[in-house]
């Protein structure tokens, strides 16, 4: 489905790693703000976990809770904005920003919009549900997503193909927002290692890929990859199904 839309090639993969690291940063600071203890703090534990499974360095992580809780004196302010508007061929992309500086950040959407569309607010996000998202991991040889997604609570369940040789196949539940952490604890007694769980949208109408020639592909994927290396995007949404 057309959910967080990711990087691929495995050239990437050293430079995606640090500006996930880098994504995952703000994301602490800012669920920090709640308190610097995850036990009290269920954002903050979602995103904590999410940043070990990808071995995010201790000490970064460390440094961003204390500095988004206010414990080094540093003050930190992250405006949440989201953009909405199109890809080429009219593929509808939401596009969350966390930033420090707005007056930077707008200029330099509508520069990468410009292949695009950039639309107003409210123009794009209606045709997507906001969820919880899930993905998890069989711990267990008979783990049965189906099951797991009635006992856990999931509103819905999808199977994903492994990314690299040699990754298992994950699965992603959606949850109803409100639902994100009960069906996040619930996973492992079903079977399932949670890799990531954190809110995010679903396209209502997502556009079949195969509806779209290799060149137009092409065209949305370029697109999409430079919107995802700026700096201040920290997830991005797009109507394609698959």
């Amino acid at each position: 489905m057309g959910a967080q839309w990711k990087s691929k090639g495995k050239a990437l993969v050293a430079d995606a790693k640090g500006r996930i690291f880098g994504k995952l940063a703000k994301e602490i600071m800012v669920a920090a703000r709640a308190g610097a203890d995850p036990a009290g703090n269920s954002r903050l534990r979602l995103v904590l976990e999410q940043a070990r499974k990808v071995s995010m360095p201790k000490e970064t992580l460390e440094r961003a809770i204390k500095k988004g809780a206010g414990l080094t004196g540093e003050a930190v302010h992250f405006e949440h904005v989201m953009y909405e508007g199109f890809a080429p061929h009219r593929v509808a992309v939401l596009v969350e920003c966390l930033t420090d500086n707005l007056n930077r950040t707008a200029p330099e959407m509508r520069v990468l919009f410009r292949k695009g569309q950039l639309g107003t607010a409210g123009s794009v996000s209606w045709d997507f549900d906001h969820v919880g998202m899930i993905v998890a991991e069989p711990a267990t040889p008979d783990a049965d997503p189906e099951l797991a997604a009635i006992e856990a609570g999931a509103q819905d369940f999808e199977q994903r193909e492994a990314e690299e040789d040699g990754d298992a196949a994950s699965t992603l539940f959606i949850t109803d927002a409100t639902d994100l952490d009960l069906v996040s604890r619930a996973l492992p007694a079903q079977g399932f290692t949670v890799l990531s769980a954190k809110l995010g949208y679903k396209p209502k109408n997502p556009i079949d890929p195969a509806s779209l020639s290799a060149a137009e592909l092409e065209e949305v994927e370029a697109f999409l990859a430079a919107i995802d290396a700026h700096d201040d995007v920290q997830n991005m949404y797009v109507g394609l199904a698959g």
